[in-house]
Order: structure tokens, then sequence, then C-alpha cells
């Protein structure tokens, strides 16, 4: 579990510097367009905040939750993608949460009203495969780890 959670997944430096490339501009654009908005506006949406009609969800999820939920994977997994810190599990929320919008929330639209859900579903599920790649902190918990049992 520990190496799954930390692992850096590669050192080859091209490789690493298109992940990190990849994390950067999906945290950033994910914190800054979606997420902020949602935490500073949050009085606001709470009480009209879609509810996905899952039915593992929808039984103990009310529009607060959801939103809170929601708020917590664009803001918190997004940045801990930004920096490389426990890529695989953000990567994996973030995934989850773009594709209960794309395909539950958004559901009645067509291909264009879900593209910029879906497009963050590929990166995270890119990021879920891949992890961080070598320039992120993942790789220097993996680094740690690998001295201190030798």
């Amino acid at each position: 579990m520990k190496k799954w959670f930390f692992s850096n997944s590669t050192v080859d430096p091209m490789a690493s510097a298109g992940l990190l490339a990849l994390r950067i501009g999906i945290g950033i654009m994910m914190v800054s367009l979606h997420g902020w908005q949602k935490y500073q506006n949050f009085a606001q949406m709470k009480e009209s905040f879609p509810v996905p009609k899952v039915a593992l969800l929808s039984s103990w999820m009310n529009s607060t939750t959801s939103l809170v939920c929601t708020t917590f994977a664009e803001v918190v997994c997004a940045a801990l993608l930004v920096i490389g810190m426990a890529t695989r599990p953000a990567a994996a929320v973030l995934a989850f949460t773009m594709t209960i919008a794309a395909f539950v929330v958004l559901a009645s639209k067509d291909a264009s009203g879900k593209e910029l859900a879906l497009l963050y579903l590929t990166g995270a599920t890119t990021l879920f495969f891949t992890g961080a790649g070598a320039y992120s902190f993942d790789a220097r918990f993996s680094i740690v780890k690998k001295r201190m049992f030798r």
C-alpha cells in the first residue's frame, strides 16, 4: 500500500517533465477555475448544489455534503496534484468526482457540455495510473523510504 501511495513511477527525465506539466496544468486550472469559486461561494451554493442520482450517494448525501465533497476534490486533491504528494489517491478522488460530473450531473447535456469534465477525468486517470514522476514529493518520500530500509 505504501509503495502505491508514494510511487513516483518513473525516473526518466522527459517522462517526469511531462507528468509535472500535466499535474501542474490540471491542478492549477481545477483549483483556480472550479474549486476556488465553489469555496468562496459556499454559503450561496450549499442549498442548490446538485446531488448525484447514484444509489450509493443519494441515500446519504444532501446538497451541502455534495458541495463539500466536490470542493474537497477540486481544491485539496488538485493542490496535492500540483505538488505531487499522494498523487495517486488524489487523482483517484478527482477522477471519481469528474466521472460523477460527466456521467451523472451532466448526463442530459451533449458531448460538448461534458467536454471539460471528460478532459479533467482523462488527466486524473492518467495520473492515477502513472504516478507523479520524479519531480514530486512522492519521489522524495520514495527515495527516503528506500534509504531507510537498506
